[in-house]
């Protein structure tokens, strides 16, 4: 599982912990499959925590909690997320800076042609 999908994943858990799998799926544009796998390994690795509502009707009904191990992954994969983005943004500024050259070289040989 790639560090992007254990962001989104510890992400919006920690916004909404009671979210189902399916809708954690539906949100991140993914299989139900792939969260299910990805939840396991978060929980595996001791990231987060996942329980039955005591509560509920639906036994199967989990929430989700982020361990102090998980919010502190969160973190650094945050700083890592941000990290590379920022690069990416500076990538794709510096290629709209060299199109946006090559557009006004292009007109300016248009009317000096003309």
């Amino acid at each position: 599982m790639t560090e992007d999908t254990h962001y989104q994943v510890l992400k919006i858990l920690e916004q909404n912990p009671q979210i189902s799998q399916r809708e954690l799926a539906k949100e991140m544009g993914v299989s139900l499959g792939k969260v299910n796998y990805c939840l396991k390994a978060l929980v595996d690795k001791g990231l987060v925590k996942a329980n039955n509502f005591k509560n509920s009707a639906n036994k199967w009904a989990y929430f989700y909690v982020l361990t102090p191990r998980g919010m502190e992954a969160k973190a650094k994969i945050s700083v890592h997320f941000l990290q590379r983005k920022l690069e990416e943004y500076e990538a794709l500024r510096a290629e709209i800076e060299k199109l946006q050259a090559e557009v006004n070289d292009t007109r300016l040989h248009k009317r000096v042609s003309q």
